[in-house]
This record gives structure tokens, sequence and C-alpha cells, in this order.
């Protein structure tokens, strides 16, 4: 299959177009700038210059392709309006290459976090929320999977908290991020809260499950530890640092503060009985032993 992809150089992105260059597939990455380009081509893939932003672009990478694997989120969490402005340029992506996919039968997976259910793990059965913080986010990730009845299998990978990679990355490394430039290695609340985590290894297998074989209308968690807490997770950080671990204002991670401090297990018993999808590497708290001080 011929997969194009956006986010193809990030974190997870990298790991997904090694997964599908490793079974049999080609992949056509959208790439923002000439480094971009060149982590593409190094990697065995085709870079295609442009960014979220340039709706021409995506349409075009979708109509050379037999699949879509949407990744690319920007990282601007620096305030509500920042974070408002990144959701609107992603859902005016998905509508442009839902556009292009519509009666085509061709996959489409796309991405969002897994969801909140107060007092107990979330399912892949449960909705993803259309209010809040990320409510957008939602609203699109939703209008993409009602494109079942369009001609498109669409289907969603929910990620959780954290998909991390060699100590890096999601809600763990903004942890490490903040913690770096106050001092402190600080959660909110009682830090009993939990977040569930993947490995970007792992998540990879299951994009690539998910455009292979999962049927439309469907979503899947991309999720290896069902919570691990906040507190804990600190912990670790603050060891490798060297820093003092305490709570702290949950004001002290701007817009996402509100979420971070949300208890927010996630199950993948049915992504793994149904796709056949198993974690096999590094838990999220072994993970973060390799950050570097």
């Amino acid at each position: 299959m011929h997969v194009f992809i956006t986010g193809g150089t990030g974190l997870i992105g990298s790991a997904v177009v090694t997964e599908l260059l490793g079974h049999g597939h080609t992949v056509l990455a959208l790439a923002r700038s000439d480094a971009s380009a060149l982590a593409v081509e190094a990697a065995g893939a085709e870079p295609l210059r442009g960014d979220l932003s340039d709706l021409d672009t995506l349409r075009a990478g979708a109509a050379k392709a037999d699949g879509v694997i949407h990744l690319a989120f920007g990282n601007d969490f620096s305030s509500a309006d920042a974070l408002a402005r990144t959701i609107a340029e992603e859902s005016a992506a998905l509508a442009a290459l839902s556009g292009e996919l519509v009666g085509s039968d061709r996959p489409f997976v796309t991405v969002s976090g897994t969801p909140y259910v107060p007092g107990r793990v979330s399912t892949e059965t449960d909705a993803v929320p259309t209010d809040g913080p990320v409510g957008g986010r939602g609203r699109a990730v939703t209008a993409v999977l009602g494109l079942a009845s369009r001609g498109v299998r669409s289907t969603a990978v929910r990620l959780p908290r954290t998909v991390h990679k060699e100590g890096k990355g999601g809600f763990a490394g903004l942890l490490t991020d903040t913690a770096r430039r106050t001092g402190v290695s600080g959660y909110p609340g009682d830090g009993a809260q939990r977040w569930p985590a993947v490995h970007a290894l792992d998540a990879a297998v299951l994009f690539r499950l998910a455009l292979e074989s999962a049927p439309a209308g469907t979503s899947w968690h991309a999720v290896a530890d069902e919570g691990d807490t906040v507190r804990d997770i600190a912990t670790v950080i603050g060891r490798r640092l060297g820093l003092p671990v305490e709570a702290v204002s949950q004001e002290t991670f701007g817009p996402l503060g509100p979420i971070f401090a949300t208890d927010q297990p996630a199950s993948s018993t049915r992504t793994r009985e149904a796709l056949g999808w198993e974690p096999k590497h590094l838990s999220l708290l072994e993970d973060l032993e390799n950050i570097q001080p």
C-alpha cells in the first residue's frame, strides 16, 4: 500500500514510517522543512514539502495514496488561544483530507487522545470529549469516523497521555521540561491521578494494523500501561534530574493544567483482542530512567 502520512518525522510518526516500510508499504510523508525532508529520505520514504496549513498539498498527497495516516499536531501549549489555533489548523487539515477520500473506500487513520470517564477506566467504546480545552479535536475526529457512511474506511487510534521513547515524549515529557525550567519536579493535586502510556514503537504497530485491517468507523486504544500515578512519574523525573518532588499548582502547566490534574486511566483490552496488538517495549516508568540529568 502507498501511504500518505502527516507528522512523519515526529517521535511517533518516525516510528510509524519505519513500521510501514518494514512491512512492505511505501510512504509519502509531509515535510515542512529541508531538515524534515532529509529525515524522510533517510528513513527510506518520499517527502512532500508543505505543512498542515497547506490544504492543497494535503489533498495532493491524499490523491496519490492508497491510504492516509494523520499524525501532525502543533506543540504550542503556551496559552488557551494557542491551543485553540492548533486545533483549528488540524480540523481544517482533516476536512481537506476527508474531502479527497470520500467515496474511495481507502483507509484513513487519524489520531485522538484516550477519553476521560469519571470513576472508571475508559474503553474503546467511550466517546471522546467534544467540549473543554480539546473539545474541538474530539469533534474533528468524530467527523472523520462519520466518513464510514461515505465510502471511507476511517478509523481512529487513541493515544494515551504519554507516548514515549528514550525517556522523552508526551505529558511525561512536558513534566520533565517543566521540572528543568522551574527546578522542581512538580505534580498537580495529590498526584494520585493516573495517566496511561505507551512506547512509540508499540503505538506504531497499532497504526499499521489499523491501516491494514480495522473496520470503518472504529476507535482503538494504543495503551500499554493503563495508568501510572503522576506522583510516581514526577518521582522518577525528580530523581533523574536531581530535583525535589513536590505538589504544585495546576496553573504551572498552563492551559493543560486541568487535564494534568484529571484521573484518566484507559484500557486496551478490546484493541488487543480484536487486532492482535500486543505491546512489547519498555513501560513508561522504565523508559523514564533514560532521562539525562
